[in-house]
């Protein structure tokens, strides 16, 4: 039994074009699942239609195997923490965690016992009287989760919830929600843009784009496998380097710039010599030695990062990226010899999109498991 499942929901506005297509989607309990895209691919829309803030224009959502189309929020048994923290600004810190509680007529004693380990598990204990004025962005949005807490509810809703904090901050929110999460043993459905927050918190991610339903599967799945050209470009940081290739006399020939010799048996029957776009993540692109080098590009553009170095290059129509762990103190407008092997390389359809060979080595790095 699935906390929540959806099969084939759709919806659209005025029965014009789709905003969400056939989303079939089945969230295991406990679970941290990430939706995550970009503006304006319907992610915020799915969890509204999973908390019953928006109908569904067809299909079946499913809580508990029970079927909750037409249930109204307050009977979905779940709490939500939204992107501009929803505070009243009239009530105290205390007044608006227990807000829920007092609309539901919850025992008092119960909500101070409550209010009492909620606000010594989120550090509130010294802000209940405060008004949300005098809080700051991260102590605000500890308020809002919070009051999600309090809720008891077993499925907890996230729409972009650290969008409005600096960076640092946002960093050690991820960490807080996700040791929360395990904690309480919630079921906890996430919103966000931001791909290192997907990566980083996700116990498995959904991508979207367009309404549609681009890949599901656990982050290092998404990196080392992205299903097409859209996940790989969106996975990642810095980005996949990408570009347009062809196969011409067992050479991969790649932007009409970098020529590989190719051993057979690394490149299936099954990939086209022509209309191939090929993915190289930035750790791939190797510093060598330039007796050992199968290309040599210039560098445009360098950036020192502490403990890497980023480098850009153009290739071809393209700018490709190398990321490098430790201090290069290279720059630009220098050439240096580069080792791109093809067993690193992502093998999809231009013209689809999909992906019709990933790289045969994953990874540099050795997988550990302990």
């Amino acid at each position: 039994m699935h906390p929540v499942e959806l099969i084939g929901v759709s919806k659209s506005y005025d029965k014009a074009e789709a905003v969400l297509t056939d989303i079939d989607l089945s969230i295991e309990e406990g679970e941290f699942f990430v939706l995550v895209g970009p503006s304006g691919s319907g992610k915020s829309t799915l969890l509204r239609m999973i908390a019953g803030l928006e109908s569904i224009t067809s299909g079946t959502i499913r809580m508990n195997n029970k079927i909750v189309n037409h249930l109204p929020p307050k009977d979905r048994n779940l709490s939500m923490v939204f992107q501009n923290y929803a505070l009243y600004p009239h009530l105290t810190v205390e007044q608006n965690i227990l807000f829920g509680l007092r609309a539901k007529k919850v025992d008092k004693a119960e909500q101070q016992r409550r209010l009492k380990e909620t606000a010594e598990m989120m550090g509130l204990t010294d802000l209940l009287t405060r008004k949300p004025k005098q809080l700051s962005g991260g102590q605000r949005q500890r308020v809002a989760l919070a009051r999600s807490v309090v809720s008891e509810a077993p499925l907890c809703l996230m729409d972009e919830p650290l969008s409005n904090l600096d960076a640092k901050l946002r960093a050690h929110m991820r960490i807080e929600i996700r040791r929360l999460q395990k904690k309480l043993g919630l079921t906890m459905i996430y919103v966000t843009h931001d791909q290192v927050e997907a990566m980083t918190m996700g116990d498995r991610i959904m991508v979207l784009n367009d309404g549609q339903i681009q890949q599901i599967g656990k982050p290092i799945e998404l990196y080392n496998e992205p299903a097409n050209l859209f996940v790989a470009s969106f996975i990642g940081s810095p980005k996949m380097n990408m570009g347009q290739a062809m196969i011409d006399n067992q050479h991969l020939i790649i932007e009409d710039t970098v020529n590989l010799p190719l051993n057979v048996a690394e490149i299936p029957q099954v990939i086209k010599r022509k209309g191939i776009t090929v993915g190289v993540r930035p750790e791939h692109l190797l510093y060598a030695k330039p007796e050992e080098a199968n290309l040599f590009l210039e560098i445009i553009n360098v950036e020192h990062l502490g403990h890497e170095t980023l480098l850009t290059f153009e290739v071809g129509t393209q700018l490709w990226t190398a990321k490098w762990l430790g201090q290069w103190m290279l720059e630009v407008g220098q050439r240096v010899p580069l080792k791109l092997l093809t067993k690193h390389i992502s093998f999809y359809d231009s013209q689809s999109g999909q992906l019709m060979q990933a790289p045969l080595n994953k990874s540099q790095l050795e997988v550990v498991a302990l």
